[in-house]
């Protein structure tokens, strides 16, 4: 009966299995260049054979009844790669495990006698990228046999078809496909046609593309005028789609042969979670998206985006921007300025356009480094960027750039905090730029009332441009509440991360006390900042995530917190206590382990002196380090902590006795810190 019931429902099992795979491959952003991939359910993993063996199933029925069709010839060695690693993967957890972690990465690749985890894993995602290729292919092979009213009412969209190419059912094809020999230039055509329209390629196209890669490389390794076919492509709202064909065919490779250095390369920092050519073109991707993007704060960035004068600029310096990640021994900046001048050079780009480029990949770090590890605050910070951008026309592209190589990393690094962070120092930097900084902030401000003036006498100006009148007033009341028990305390709810606000008179280890107790409750500290007044009241301010959701899920848990805030503070509960009962977080690998890095910087601020801190990350880490910066008496102004993985990285503004630190002390300092870390 099973031949005749596949037969009879053909079309609707090859509809179920096309939504089933769908839904599947979205939930691993439909790409499976993952740098810890599930060899079972991510695209291009045994789910996807299994899909191929199902449609050749129902497109044969006859054999369905029998047994299961033969192999595929061509996924042969893809197949058995994929049974064998499962196999070894099963083994060696000893149970049904699919996950290609980082140490099994390690584990298979030594035990398979490669050099490197990370070449062993571009011999991975060749296969990967065979079967999902052959298992798009067949399903949509099955659905353009569909003889459905939807089909039919798709080939209204046959009517783009020009002298070159013909569009029937959503795909694209090629009138006269034996030209591209003559003329290499009409395959460039097709990709500005799937960018203009985004009509996907037919698999004929493909196929005749794929044939001709040999003479497109040798044609467009030549130096020859070709920037104007590629700028407007990069400017037509399909960019995404245009590079993805152009990667899926070989054809990106063959016009900017640039990007083979990239092809599936790993990079195994425990957190990026794609491969470098998947990251490059996903920040194109996420761009382009945010037109249509429902994540709160990104309609800002889409404003910028139509803004943008010449965006094929923007978009060729993603394409470029990590390239040199391929040459390993450089730092990867240069390098990609190296190879990009060389494709410039080769497609005869503009001056003017070569020029942007250029400072959008050799800058491509600096919003994200200012932002992570620079007090946005200090004028001196926003200045010396502004020295860097010197028009706003780069300073709107650097953000763009910036937003969407955050974005690409993996789909939780750009947060909330981030988002509207970028967003604040964009405000600023624009500014500076157009000199409309409102200087009358950080002059001294009447006293309103002697008890105001008491109270702001002592607080570096710095505090009265970073604090309107109506927190000024909360932070008065504040005061006041802590002159009756000694401590107060005040918690809130911001957009996108928490706040709590301290206010004590000032002793020993204040501050890393409540840096120690929001760490014992499994807090992210964002920033912090610290003043201190004439009268020896202290205000402490630390922004904050929960990433466990704690005080969303159990709102009484607030009220602990602040309570546990209180009882540190005063000295009724050890704060040391509080953080052995944390449980430590598990590494993501054998290999994670990272050896501590220290700098001091006396030039970045004209107060303090800066100490960047890279580290393994661990439950106290703050609380231990800025205990050791005030057992030698340092002030800690302002504190900018970040994570990347298993990994912090965080800067410190430091004074002692209100000036920077001279040299003796900072090598003092430096070898305590190192003691702790």
């Amino acid at each position: 009966q099973l031949p005749r019931f596949i037969h009879g429902n053909r079309q609707s099992l090859i509809r179920n299995l096309a939504q089933l795979t769908h839904e599947r491959c979205h939930k691993f952003e439909d790409t499976f260049y993952h740098l810890e991939p599930n060899i079972k359910e991510t695209p291009g993993g045994l789910r996807d054979y299994q899909l191929l063996c199902w449609l050749s199933r129902i497109q044969n029925p006859g054999a369905a009844a029998a047994s299961p069709p033969g192999p595929f010839p061509d996924l042969e060695p893809a197949r058995r790669f994929l049974f064998s690693l499962r196999c070894f993967l099963h083994f060696a957890s000893g149970r049904d495990n699919n996950l290609l972690s980082f140490d099994a990465q390690e584990a298979a690749a030594e035990f398979t006698g490669k050099p490197g985890a990370a070449e062993w894993m571009r011999e991975y995602f060749r296969h990967a990228r065979d079967i999902y290729r052959a298992s798009t292919r067949s399903l949509e092979a099955g659905d353009a046999r569909s003889g459905t009213l939807f089909s039919s009412f798709r080939d209204w969209r046959s009517r783009l078809s020009n002298a070159e190419f013909t569009v029937l059912r959503e795909r694209l094809y090629f009138k006269s496909p034996q030209q591209i020999e003559q003329d290499p230039m009409l395959a460039l055509r097709c990709v500005e046609f799937v960018a203009r329209h985004g009509i996907r390629l037919s698999q004929d196209a493909e196929r005749r593309i794929t044939a001709q890669l040999p003479g497109l490389s040798r044609y467009f390794s030549q130096r020859r005028p070709v920037w104007p076919a590629i700028a407007e492509i990069f400017s037509l709202p399909y960019l995404d789609r245009a590079l993805s064909a152009m990667h899926e065919t070989g054809m990106l490779n063959a016009v900017f042969p640039e990007q083979q250095q990239i092809e599936c390369l790993v990079i195994r920092d425990f957190y990026h979670r794609y491969t470098v050519d998947e990251h490059t073109l996903m920040t194109i991707r996420i761009l382009l998206g945010l037109r249509k993007s429902t994540l709160k704060g990104a309609r800002v960035y889409a404003e910028l985006l139509s803004e943008l004068d010449n965006p094929a600029t923007l978009y060729f310096a993603l394409l470029y921007h990590d390239v040199g990640k391929g040459t390993p021994g450089e730092g990867h900046v240069d390098v990609s300025v190296r190879l990009c001048d060389a494709a410039m050079e080769r497609m005869e780009m503009p001056a003017p356009d070569r020029e942007m480029v250029r400072f959008l990949i050799d800058s491509h770090l600096a919003l994200s480094d200012t932002m992570n590890s620079r007090d946005l605050e200090d004028p001196r910070t926003i200045e010396l960027l502004a020295h860097r951008l010197q028009t706003v026309e780069r300073l709107k592209a650097l953000t763009l750039l910036t937003y969407g190589d955050i974005s690409a990393v993996n789909p939780e690094v750009m947060t909330p905090w981030r988002r509207s962070q970028l967003w604040r120092l964009y405000l600023l930097a624009y500014n500076e730029l157009t000199r409309e900084l409102d200087a009358e902030r950080i002059e001294p401000r009447p006293a309103d009332s002697p008890e105001k003036a008491a109270f702001l006498q002592g607080f570096p100006t710095r505090y009265l441009r970073t604090h309107g009148e109506k927190e000024i007033e909360t932070h008065l009341a504040l005061e006041k509440a802590a002159a009756g028990k000694g401590v107060a305390v005040r918690l809130e709810k911001l957009e996108d991360a928490y706040r709590v606000t301290l206010v004590a008179q000032d002793r020993p280890f204040l501050f890393a006390s409540i840096a120690g107790t929001l760490s014992s409750f499994g807090m992210n500290i964002l920033k912090a900042e610290a003043f201190a007044n004439r009268r020896g009241t202290v205000l402490d301010t630390f922004c904050f995530a929960d990433p466990n959701r704690t005080l969303e899920l159990n709102p009484e848990e607030a009220d602990s917190l602040i309570a546990k805030l209180e009882r540190v503070v005063l000295g009724k509960a050890d704060v040391v206590q509080l953080l052995q009962n944390r449980p430590k977080p598990v590494l993501p690998s054998k290999g994670a382990k990272l050896a501590p890095s220290l700098w001091f910087d006396s030039e970045a601020s004209a107060t303090a002196t800066l100490i960047h801190l890279v580290a393994q990350d661990r439950p106290g880490l703050l609380y231990d380090t800025v205990s050791a910066m005030s057992s030698e008496g340092c002030n800690i102004e302002v504190v900018l902590i970040d994570t990347e993985a298993h990994k912090a990285i965080d800067v410190f503004y430091i004074t002692w006795q209100g000036s920077k630190l001279d040299a003796q002390r900072q090598e003092r300092l430096r070898n305590r810190l190192l003691q702790v870390l």
